[in-house]
């Protein structure tokens, strides 16, 4: 028996074994956890392709975290599959290469809103998701890099993890 057993989690951001996201699937599933992944746009082939490799294949669901739709979608399927949902880990990132570099300045707003849309305001979306079928409580855990620092090359993409890290205290209070 596992400290995780008979929770049944929603998994974002498994894209390969090498994935941080592959790690935590993984040993939900050894401490008892059912889990559920996710993977969107090209992103959602190397998912699948993926799943087969954690010890118990896990269902794969789309879900582009700009698209009301599919955050609908997703939740209609998790509350079909248990009826309901014990946490989820937001493993989700992802920034225009422009974004990302050396020169700063070099990004249009275009740019960065993707950036900051899919790697912080995404949280909300995950939690719009599974916060109503969190019927006995629950946990949301994001996954972070240290945004207290000018990290080289990291430019717009620590911005959004800024972002995240406020994002996640906001969420906490609400």
């Amino acid at each position: 028996v596992g400290i995780l057993d008979g929770k049944r989690l929603l998994i974002t951001g498994v894209l390969t074994d090498a994935s941080l996201a592959f790690a935590v699937a993984k040993l939900a599933q050894e401490e008892g956890a059912e889990i559920v992944l996710t993977g969107a746009g090209r992103g959602m082939r190397l998912t699948k392709r993926t799943a087969p490799k954690l010890p118990v294949e896990a269902e794969v669901l789309e879900f582009d975290v700009t698209s009301p739709e599919q955050a609908t979608a997703v939740r209609e399927r998790l509350a079909g599959k248990w009826g309901r949902v014990d946490g989820a880990l937001h493993a989700i990132g992802f920034a225009p290469e422009v974004c990302l570099g050396e020169d700063f300045m070099a990004a249009r707003w275009e740019d960065v809103s993707v950036a900051v849309e899919i790697s912080a305001y995404s949280l909300k979306t995950v939690a719009e998701v599974v916060a109503p079928l969190m019927t006995d409580g629950g946990s949301i855990v994001g996954l972070d890099f240290d945004a207290r620092f000018a990290w080289p090359a990291y430019n717009w993409m620590g911005v959004a993890k800024a972002a995240l890290e406020s994002t996640s205290r906001y969420l906490a209070r609400s």
